[in-house]
């Protein structure tokens, strides 16, 4: 298993186009949606400017580029190839298959979350204490997970010609509808009762409450760890049934 980790990182470290995507196209998104704005405070975030609101939106974003786009393409496409089958003839156990997956995209995820920090710091001029630094990479980071669960169980639910739209219109959905590209504020308040239940507003909902100086709040705790149960669950699932037809 441990073998198998080091190979995915390192494939994804080779994967040039995939790297750009996952780790500079977040910072450049930041930059062309809160560099031409002024650091007005973003209504309804609590007091957030517009450069601390995005740089935390654009952060889970590239995050969530990372661990959801990269495993869920992967994981159909090597499906149909017939690489996971040969895999369970070996001794790998099926959770460790899993586990090099998530491990490979986290490794993108981290350095997307920190270079939009830094675009944050040295553009839009962000300011916080060490300890909220800390604290907004390890909750980021940590809720990468939610979304990793959920490319896995894509990956294993679509066909390697049906996954990537499949997995687009879910990844655009839940970046614009979280509120990650827009402040759900401005939506209308029927959609606002929707979004406050969806992953991503949970997610960056973390994120923001430390910017604030405080602590994530339990619901969207809850939300996420909720969510990630079931993804986690159905991958879980959606793993055993093609374990049968294998």
């Amino acid at each position: 298993m441990n073998t198998l980790i080091k190979l995915e990182i390192t494939r994804t470290l080779r994967n040039k186009k995939f790297m750009f995507f996952s780790v500079i196209y977040p910072a450049g998104l930041f930059l062309v949606i809160a560099g031409p704005q002024g650091n007005t405070v973003v209504s309804g975030t609590g007091g957030l400017t517009m450069g601390a609101f995005y740089m935390v939106a654009m952060a889970s974003f590239g995050a969530l580029t990372a661990v959801l786009m990269g495993n869920s393409e992967r994981i159909a496409k090597e499906r149909e190839k017939g690489w996971v089958r040969q895999l369970r003839l070996t001794a790998l156990p099926g959770r460790g298959y899993v586990l090099a997956k998530i491990a490979g995209a986290a490794v993108v995820s981290l350095p997307s979350i920190i270079i939009v920090f830094l675009v944050a710091v040295a553009i839009k001029h962000v300011h916080l204490a060490p300890w909220q630094w800390l604290a907004l990479t390890g909750v980021i980071w940590a809720g990468s997970l939610c979304f990793a669960a959920l490319g896995v169980a894509i990956g294993y639910m679509a066909s390697g010609d049906a996954v990537r739209p499949i997995t687009m219109i879910i990844y655009f959905g839940l970046s614009i509808l979280g509120g990650l590209w827009l402040p759900t504020t401005s939506y209308p308040q029927w959609l606002q009762d929707i979004t406050a239940w969806l992953p991503t507003h949970a997610y960056a909902g973390l994120g923001q409450a430390i910017e604030l100086g405080g602590a994530p709040h339990g619901k969207d705790v809850a939300i996420v760890a909720g969510y990630f149960l079931v993804f986690a669950a159905g991958a879980a699932w959606l793993y055993r049934k093609d374990t049968r037809k294998a």
